[in-house]
């Protein structure tokens, strides 16, 4: 189990610039963007305490970001 928070940009090092690009002029890129930052902090603050869960929820989110991390490869990759 990681305690650090992730990154887009550290998932994608090689696409740097088009995850910029994309957050600039894509809508729907910058949803899910966000939806990425905001499932990473809950599940960074429930892995060091800082907002206790249970584990099936802990679960859950993750799968929640994995799924949005999907579609952000997809965009990333066309």
């Amino acid at each position: 189990m990681s305690h650090a928070a992730h990154d887009l940009a550290a998932a994608f090092p090689q696409a740097a610039a088009k995850l910029h690009a994309l957050k600039l002029s894509d809508a729907h890129f910058r949803k899910l963007s966000d939806a990425y930052y905001e499932l990473d902090k809950a599940i960074h603050r429930a892995e060091t305490g800082i907002e206790p869960t249970s584990d099936q929820h802990l679960e859950d989110l993750k799968k929640q970001r994995l799924t949005v991390l999907d579609a952000v490869a997809d965009m990333v990759a066309a």
